[in-house]
């Protein structure tokens, strides 16, 4: 498995935040995953991250067709393939970005710019 799966074992711990929040940063806020989700007919299932209910699932193709080559600077940092990444992310994104939004929406400081 490797350093991310390493990174990511646990309880949400240090290494899951590094990877989500890095992720994250580098597309520009939650705000503008959010967008770009939604641009991709995923609305529901990004607004299900954001809010307080459940969170629905999200598949490492759909990962791929979202977010495709923007991936790979941050698979070659961890040290793993793109194709990796983009399971983990669909395992650990919705975790991440509800954490990020506990109120039930985008806190301002997580606001595209």
């Amino acid at each position: 498995m490797g350093l991310l799966s390493n990174l990511l074992s646990g309880a949400v711990g240090a290494g899951l935040a590094t990877v989500g929040r890095d992720f994250i940063r580098e597309q520009g806020g939650i705000e503008a995953i959010a967008q770009k989700l939604k641009q991709d007919g995923l609305s529901e299932t990004v607004q299900s991250w954001i809010g307080t209910g459940k969170n629905l699932p999200i598949s490492a193709e759909q990962i791929q067709n979202s977010f495709g080559s923007t991936l790979a600077p941050l698979a070659a940092k961890f040290g793993v393939s793109p194709d990796e990444l983009n399971k983990q992310l669909a395992k650990y994104l919705p975790q991440t970005v509800d954490k990020l939004t506990p109120q039930g929406s985008i806190p301002p400081e997580q606001k595209a710019a």
